[in-house]
């Protein structure tokens, strides 16, 4: 049974790491990745010292911090919400409604966003009656950042609250009878014994979230950005993507994207020693 999975990760995930040597050369696909010549950190320098490491460093870290303290936590108050529910009926309708924009395409994920917040869509309608610009709101570039985490977390929020669900299942029923019988109510049950229960299973999804803090998803940024809005959309991911498929950059990019999976590499293990200090629960 475990063939397949050894397999696949193999396949997929070790055998294209020796492409990452590309990053070193100056890669033709008429010499191959052997016949290339070598060009050490040519294209590591190119990059720091280009005009759009800054931009694009920046808007990375800036969207990648804004998903940690908003998408992060969402799932987290989800669960703990829809725990708190009595009516199975009412509870199994919230469950249903969040999870289903998971399994919505991306495209038509983005296709939808853009309906909303185009001129004359709901979303900018209300954006408008407020005093916001009569401009479609996706060519404004300092609305970007918020749109794409607020359609993340209406997107996921309810697939991953599923992990926490199952995670409150798992905590003794025991104390919070004995909680009751002490006088606590429900919200000092939720607080002094349904998170304690869940933090170990919050620290190590926040140890995962941080080995991709990094890894903004590009397929949606690159099905919502536009020209107009590179200044706060662009991020290494859709970088790399442009450098290495509609510019053939192979190289460049592969440097791009090797820098980027370093310092996601570097997140992850400081994460893990700082969880592993603090409460004992880290991945090994």
């Amino acid at each position: 049974m475990m063939i397949p999975v050894i397999a696949y990760y193999l396949i997929f995930h070790y055998f294209p790491m020796y492409g990452a040597s590309i990053a070193f050369k100056e890669y033709s696909p008429a010499k191959g990745i052997l016949g290339s010549e070598w060009a050490g950190f040519t294209h590591f320098i190119s990059f720091f010292e280009s005009y759009y490491f800054g931009r694009i460093l920046l808007n990375t870290v800036l969207i990648s911090v804004y998903s940690m303290l908003f998408e992060f936590p969402a799932p987290i108050i989800l669960a703990l919400l829809v725990n708190e529910l009595r009516n199975k009926v009412f509870k199994n309708f919230v469950q249903t409604v969040t999870y289903m924009p998971y399994f919505i395409s991306m495209i038509v994920i983005c296709g939808m966003v853009k309906d909303f917040t185009n001129t004359g869509g709901v979303i900018h309608s209300l954006y408008a009656l407020f005093g916001g610009n009569e401009q479609s709101m996706l060519q404004q570039p300092q609305l970007f950042r918020s749109i794409y985490i607020v359609s993340e977390i209406w997107q996921k929020v309810g697939w991953e609250s599923i992990i926490y669900l199952a995670a409150l299942t798992s905590i003794d029923q025991e104390q919070y009878e004995a909680a009751r019988m002490d006088g606590a109510g429900r919200f000092k049950q939720m607080l002094h014994i349904t998170l304690p229960g869940l933090m170990p299973t919050i620290a190590i999804m926040f140890i995962l979230r941080m080995g991709n803090l990094l890894n903004v998803g590009f397929e949606k940024i690159i099905l919502l950005y536009n020209p107009t809005t590179y200044e706060t959309a662009d991020v290494i991911s859709s970088f790399v993507y442009r450098k290495g498929l509609l510019e053939f950059s192979w190289s460049f990019s592969t440097a791009v994207g090797l820098f980027n999976s370093m310092i996601n590499l570097v997140l992850l293990i400081t994460a893990n020693y700082i969880s592993r200090k603090v409460n004992n629960n880290s991945l090994w």
